[in-house]
C-alpha cells in the first residue's frame, strides 16, 4: 500500500466519524421530540478506499448515556485516523526529501 494509499483510508476514516458526529449531534438536540427516530451510523469497509458512513434512522428511542458513550468512541477513532493521517504525510514529506538528496 502507498502512503497516500494510507492517507486516503485515514481520511476516509475522519470523513466517516465526521458524519457520526453529526448523527449523534442531531439525536441529542431531537431527541425529546415525539415521533423522533434515532439516527444510527453504520461504518463499511470499502475496499481498498477505506471506510464509509451510511446514517439511518431506527425503532430506538435517545439514550443520552448512549449518545455520550457513542460520542466519546467517535472522537477517539477520529484521533486516531488523525494520527495515521499525519504519519503517513510525514513519511511522504521524508521520501520526497531523500528523493531530492
Amino acid at each position: 500500500m502507498s502512503i497516500s494509499g494510507i492517507t486516503n483510508i485515514a481520511l476516509s476514516g475522519m470523513r466517516a466519524q465526521t458524519t457520526r458526529i453529526g448523527a449523534i449531534a442531531n439525536n441529542v438536540a431531537n431527541g425529546s421530540t415525539s415521533d423522533y427516530a434515532r439516527l444510527n451510523t453504520s461504518l463499511t469497509t470499502v475496499a481498498s478506499a477505506g471506510v464509509q458512513a451510511t446514517v439511518s434512522p431506527t425503532a430506538s428511542d435517545v439514550d443520552p448515556a448512549t449518545e455520550l458513550t457513542d460520542l466519546i468512541e467517535a472522537e477517539q477513532a477520529y484521533k486516531a485516523n488523525a494520527v495515521v493521517f499525519e504519519t503517513g504525510a510525514d513519511m511522504w514529506e521524508m521520501l520526497m526529501s531523500i528523493k531530492r538528496d
